[in-house]
């Protein structure tokens, strides 16, 4: 009762310009890298992030109560009693999302294997007898 429920998470990329989809919200989300999102501090989050010509990276987040959820928790015992406690351990306001902010950075895709090298020119090609020319 003393934090909110919800926090900002800040999303972004190396390079810039990537789509970043948030599944765990109760709607699915999507920005393009860098932006923000506001989720509830107990939902399961998931970060997506896709680039043309890089590899897509997945990012899960997890759930933490830092040392200001943890006071947040206790200062629930003067301000809220149990009843206080008991809210901000089925909301999760006592806990927060880590990493926070989430930062990747996305890899190229590598070509498949270089384009073989061109035949000289100036030379044509031997023929050979069995080919029939």
């Amino acid at each position: 009762m003393t934090r909110g429920t919800t926090e900002n998470i800040s999303i972004s990329s190396t390079p810039a310009g990537a789509e970043a989809t948030i599944s765990g919200l109760e709607v699915p989300a999507a920005c393009i890298t860098p932006c923000a999102i506001v989720a509830k501090r107990s939902a399961d989050l998931t970060v997506s992030f896709a680039k043309e010509g890089f590899e897509p990276e997945i990012v899960q987040l997890t759930k933490e109560v830092p040392a200001t959820g943890a006071a947040g928790f206790a200062g629930n015992i003067l301000a809220g009693g149990l009843v206080g406690m008991g809210v901000d351990a089925v909301t999760g306001a006592a806990q927060d999302h880590k990493p926070n902010p989430v930062i990747v950075t996305l890899k190229p895709i590598r070509p498949l294997a270089p384009p073989a090298p061109a035949r000289p020119r100036g030379k044509p090609a031997k023929r050979t007898p069995e080919a029939g020319t």
